[in-house]
């Protein structure tokens, strides 16, 4: 992708720890968008499941995939009900995305989700644009309301930010202003690597630490992708080991791997601690040296893990810093 979301990684690893009232007409209006965009109308969006056409501007929108709520704040649009994943609380989204609701939205189910409340919700339209994707999920949905799936040829959990923002932007009639945001994130990355020509060229490698050890990301993974985009190259130790995952499992054995000019390693349903007390972390000539970072604030990881435009715009500011100052 460019920068490709952090679902492909975390996603499949939060996915697996995841594991009919009536409203009038004038309750219908003025809880979906937020200015008109009528004139865009009707649109028809390709998914993985066909072209999905949507009539009439949507009024009550139901945002289920992974970010597609934060995506639609972004772009003006005001869910009525929309999917937690990463356990934010409160109107599920992150700081990125703070003050965007005027209402909170009713809260969904994520792996799954209730379609009685979801049909209760009397949507117009539903994202589901980063999910698993299945058919079965799919057709229950678009019983309900006009569903915009997976993009085309995009297989579960791998929709980029960019391909979430193309489809939801099509989607509410906002292509102009999904256009300028994604711009606007093209732009961040630019500024980030001209500000700090010593990235370029430098060999990273991109680990995480769980319950099971650790682990290595590879292209693909938003994690990865990031940082090359801001002039880093993924270490080739790590990186000829890519297969279809865009994540690699690490033993104890192997630990080395992670040893880099700058090793950053993420913390996943870990403390952080974890990492930095685990004595072959240590061993490291990286940490020894003092060239790395532990993703020890949640809301950082979060960021990196929403795999959004907003969420991007968010790591890059406050990442950065830290990648400047470990170097």
């Amino acid at each position: 992708m460019s920068v490709r979301p952090a679902v492909r990684g975390a996603a499949v690893l939060a996915a697996a720890a995841l594991l009919a009232t009536g409203c009038s007409s004038d309750d219908r209006q003025g809880t979906g968008a937020t200015a008109s965009s009528s004139g865009a109308f009707p649109v028809t969006v390709g998914t993985a499941f066909g072209d999905v056409t949507v009539e009439e501007e949507p009024v009550r929108v139901v945002a289920l995939g992974w970010s597609d709520a934060e995506t639609a704040l972004a772009l003006g649009v005001q869910p009525v009900g929309a999917s937690d994943w990463l356990g934010f609380g409160g109107e599920g989204v992150g700081p990125w995305a703070d003050g965007l609701y005027d209402e909170s939205p009713e809260i969904i189910e994520t792996m799954e989700p209730s379609f009685e409340a979801i049909a209760a919700l009397e949507p117009d339209l539903i994202l589901d644009t980063r999910s698993d994707g299945t058919q079965t999920r799919y057709d229950l949905l678009s019983e309900i309301a006009p569903t915009i799936g997976l993009p085309e040829g995009v297989d579960a959990w791998q929709t980029t930010w960019q391909q979430q923002l193309e489809s939801v932007g099509q989607a509410l009639g906002r292509t102009e202003e999904a256009g300028e945001l994604a711009a606007e994130v093209a732009q961040a990355f630019e500024d980030a690597a001209a500000a700090h020509p010593e990235f370029e060229g430098t060999e990273i490698a991109v680990g995480a630490y769980t319950s099971e050890g650790f682990g290595a990301y590879v292209r693909g993974d938003n994690r990865v992708d990031f940082m090359e985009q801001i002039g880093f190259t993924n270490t080739p130790a790590i990186q000829d080991l890519a297969g279809e995952n865009f994540y690699v499992p690490v033993s104890d054995e192997h630990v080395s791997l992670l040893d880099a000019p700058l090793t950053v390693v993420f913390p996943i349903f870990v403390d952080a601690g974890a990492i930095t007390s685990h004595p072959l972390w240590r061993t490291l000539g990286s940490v020894q040296q003092g060239h790395a970072v532990v993703m020890d604030d949640e809301q950082l990881v979060s960021a990196f893990s929403s795999g959004s435009a907003l969420g991007t715009l968010y790591a890059l500011e406050n990442t950065v810093p830290l990648f400047a100052a470990a170097l």
